[in-house]
């Protein structure tokens, strides 16, 4: 059978003892703030509001891409307009609101 006598001094397993509830309060005040309900719901809070943020920084950078590509198509390298496609675009634009106009004018009548 193994030797389990303890050689400390009274004063040393007083100094032990006290050093070990220091640590378990320690770690009782750490748990009682993780388990909070104000703890908790602030991280389920932060974890929205980080997934939110995320997904607008790709929406936005979707839009962007978007937005380039279309621009991409009406503007060349040198950013002057290219006319055989700005051109037919308005004609249409032009066409539709002047359709839409005839149609409320009728409408009213």
């Amino acid at each position: 059978m193994a030797d389990t006598a303890d050689t400390r001094t009274p004063a040393q397993i007083e100094a032990d003892i006290s050093r070990r509830r220091a640590v378990l309060a320690e770690t009782l005040d750490e748990i009682g703030v993780r388990v909070h309900p104000k703890t908790i719901v602030g991280d389920a809070k932060a974890r929205v509001a980080s997934h939110i943020d995320h997904t607008l920084g790709r929406a936005y950078v979707g839009a962007n891409r978007v937005v380039s590509d279309v621009k991409a198509q009406f503007v060349d390298e040198d950013g002057a307009p290219r006319l055989e496609r700005v051109v037919p675009v308005a004609v249409l634009v032009v066409g539709v609101v002047g359709l839409l106009t005839l149609g409320t004018r009728r409408r009213r009548r």
